[in-house]
């Protein structure tokens, strides 16, 4: 790109249209940064709030298509389904469920490494010297077990973690408890991971990113967009909020909203939603030290300023229907089980859509047939995680420069028509 004013459109204000807007304006670039409800609204404001770096592992793990049907039966499981939205999830999950062994998972994790590895580092980074650098805090992150035998369960994960080069330390019964006295007798052991971090407040951290952008000379549009604008196979702009915005290059970057727009760009993308829901309990009695992930219910507890935030559950059930009661009932019982005695001021519940790719890997990098259209969303569980890198990334290939990571495995072309 040789222009004398480089202009990039970004779709999507969440993490990784923050970041990539960012990292572009390092670079030089004039952005425009469009999201149809604002900056930090949507699953970014919404998520964990953990920078689960050893988080390569996902949900189709060997034996998931055995134990899933018990699991939707049961309220105590957290996973959970609108079962009138079945017919439509079917030809998705058949996809999806392909990638429930052993090679897939090690394909994917190897895929992850290199955009979540290094998660709280390329957080510090990207916020260096901004206002959102406050809400960054190194913690370490443990995965929560009833005893040893249920850690023992998890062996083929933790089995993949080293192999990617994780290491971590093992706590079981006094040992924990002095790590951290929080928790109650029915979670006696403690895989701690080191090096991690969490976001203090994941909404105002990506709103505080995008004000410092703005700061800086972006313009941030509160539009839906409609079309993407191109001439002889490039982009030359896109339509939004009634006017067409011309740019050298765009980055789709609207989660799960991004299916619509990648198949006009040649990209059919087997996306779905994985509908999360969390918790926030405001001013809790009782506070973990650190993030945890409570295997038992597969659900993340993260102290964040003056609450804790517990995010997890799956539920399958598109992007239109409103939220269901059972999954807020189940994180509350949880939460329950694993801290006695926890008790709060106030509740605040939250449903929101994470884009969940069949293969379980992003997107990133430009679409095959039109040049200067760069996608990057499908991060499932880690959208925050990897947010910063999938940005730098993405940064990165617009500025013509290769980047130091094989992309291949989440290169747009595989989902070519």
């Amino acid at each position: 790109m040789n222009d004398t004013k480089r202009t990039v459109a970004i779709v999507g204000a969440g993490i990784v249209g923050v970041s990539t807007a960012t990292w572009l304006q390092r670079d030089g670039y004039d952005v425009v940064l469009i999201d149809r409800l604002g900056p930090g609204e949507g699953t970014s404001h919404g998520n964990g709030g953990v920078l689960a770096s050893s988080s390569i592992v996902p949900v189709t793990v060997p034996g998931l298509l055995r134990k899933a049907p018990r699991m939707l039966f049961s309220p105590e499981q957290p996973l959970f389904l609108k079962w009138g939205y079945l017919p439509k999830l079917v030809p998705w999950l058949v996809r999806y469920l392909r990638h429930a062994n052993a090679d897939a998972v090690r394909r994917r994790a190897a895929a992850l490494l290199p955009i979540i590895g290094d998660s709280l580092a390329d957080h510090q980074a990207l916020a260096a010297g901004t206002r959102a650098d406050k809400w960054i805090v190194p913690a370490d992150y443990l995965f929560l077990y009833n005893d040893r035998a249920h850690y023992r369960a998890d062996a083929f994960a933790w089995t993949v973690r080293r192999e990617n080069g994780f290491q971590w330390d093992e706590m079981e019964g006094a040992a924990f408890k002095e790590y951290d006295p929080a928790f109650g007798p029915s979670l006696g052991f403690a895989a701690r991971m080191k090096n991690h971090g969490r976001i203090a407040d994941p909404g105002r951290y990506v709103k505080d990113l995008a004000a410092e952008a703005e700061a800086r000379g972006a313009r941030i549009l509160k539009a839906e967009v409609t079309d993407i604008v191109r001439d002889g196979g490039r982009v030359t702009g896109l339509r939004a909020g009634g006017e067409t915005i011309a740019c050298n290059a765009l980055v789709l970057a609207t989660g799960v909203w991004s299916g619509p727009l990648a198949k006009t760009l040649g990209i059919d993308v087997p996306l779905e939603s994985e509908r999360g829901y969390h918790l926030e309990l405001w001013e809790p009695n009782i506070m973990p030290r650190s993030p945890v992930m409570v295997a038992s219910g597969k659900f993340v507890a993260t102290p964040m300023e003056e609450r804790l935030r517990l995010a997890g559950i799956v539920e399958f059930g598109g992007l239109d229907a409103a939220p269901s009661r059972a999954p807020f009932r189940l994180l509350e019982r949880n939460i329950r089980a694993a801290i006695p005695g926890l008790e709060w001021k106030e509740t605040v519940e939250w449903m929101g859509h994470r884009p969940s790719v069949a293969d379980s890997i992003p997107l990133i990098g430009e679409a095959p047939s039109v040049k200067g259209a760069y996608l990057g969303f499908g991060h499932d569980h880690v959208g925050l995680t990897g947010g910063p890198k999938t940005g730098r990334l993405l940064a990165q290939l617009i500025a013509g420069r290769q980047p130091n990571v094989d992309l291949s495995a989440h290169s747009p072309a595989r989902f070519a028509g």
